[in-house]
């Protein structure tokens, strides 16, 4: 009876969950892109730091056993840095350039 009365909790409780929920507002996309480019470059930062971790512990160890580096078989690409995060706003539109200095009226 119990199993019974689960199985028709589920179903009631699932049926609820397919209901198709509005599509997202504009603000509410661009809110999820600003949310999904902030986790990238953190990401990209997470992943640059690694690197910089990973070429200092190679580094020690090579120090501390007295072994030369060895050859890489492969190239390995150096560390990027991403540099610090930017806004898609402000990143796809280009600085403007300032306004030039007047000059001041002279005496003469």
């Amino acid at each position: 009876m119990k199993k019974i009365l689960l199985l028709i909790s589920v179903m009631t409780l699932g049926s609820a969950a397919l209901a198709k929920l509005p599509a997202p507002s504009e603000e509410a996309k661009a809110k999820a892109a600003e949310a999904a480019a902030k986790t990238a470059h953190g990401n990209k930062v997470a992943d640059f730091q690694l690197c910089k971790s990973r070429e200092k512990v190679a580094a020690h160890y090579y120090k501390t056993t007295g072994k030369g580096k060895p050859a890489p078989k492969e190239a390995t690409p150096a560390c990027a840095d991403p540099g610090p995060y930017k806004p898609a706003d402000q990143a796809a539109a280009p600085a403007a350039p300032a306004p030039a200095a007047a000059k001041p009226a002279g005496k003469g």
